[in-house]
């Protein structure tokens, strides 16, 4: 899959189109409904993360566009509740959901926390006020839902993370780094062990990638 970061021109205050970029950026030569258009010709599903919820309803009038010619999944992401170490704001649960689910009643939410970790001390995992909090919004939601959980903090969550699991067979994980985060194969094999394979999704960087695949006999 190929995941796209995606907010409005001008920011957070801006009215300008949906374009492809990171905050703190504000503006990029790469626009979202171009960016679809290459998408299309390709046999890649996509993940649209949002930062914020201005930038959701009109990414998803331009998908409404080519949506007939996606022949992968597509998911829908966006960190929708506070989080271990986390200091970025959370989207605002129920107006993603809202307009998510008025355009497409179907697909992937890929439903997060907002996170952030620190070298060289003690990062809190994924506690149980977390965890509940995100059973409680998804309970009323019908269709298939994957959690983005940062891999250097699943280690220290793993009871409070099946316990999610558990919740309904239409949830997964997908594991995920940040650039500087320090963990190790092992963490991965760890996670890997602990729940159930088939509905698990990773989404590391490398070298650990390629570590990660020889050490599961995967080429």
């Amino acid at each position: 899959m190929i995941e796209a970061d995606v907010l409005l021109r001008g920011g957070e205050g801006g009215n300008g189109e949906p374009i492809m970029a990171h905050p703190p950026e504000t503006d990029s030569d790469n626009t979202l409904q171009e960016w679809l258009k290459e998408i299309v010709n390709t046999d890649k599903g996509i993940k649209l993360d949002f930062k914020s919820l201005k930038a959701v309803r009109p990414s998803l009038e331009l998908l409404e566009h080519v949506k007939q010619h996606l022949r992968r999944p597509v998911w829908i992401n966006a960190d929708i509740l506070p989080g271990p170490n986390g200091s970025n704001a959370a989207v605002d649960a129920k107006g993603f959901l809202d307009t998510v689910t008025s355009f497409f009643p179907d697909v992937t939410l890929s439903l997060g926390w907002t996170t952030g970790w620190h070298p060289g001390k003690h990062n809190k995992g994924y506690d149980w006020v977390m965890v509940k909090e995100m059973a409680q919004i998804c309970s009323a939601l019908s269709q298939p839902v994957t959690f983005p959980v940062r891999a250097a903090l699943v280690r220290q969550s793993i009871s409070e993370l099946c316990w999610l699991m558990q919740q309904s067979d239409s949830y997964s994980l997908t594991v995920w780094t940040g650039k500087e985060d320090v963990y190790s194969v092992e963490d991965l094999l760890y996670i890997r062990e602990n729940f159930d394979k088939s509905r698990v999704y990773y989404d590391i960087l490398e070298p650990q990638n390629s570590e990660f695949k020889k050490a599961i006999g995967v080429e």
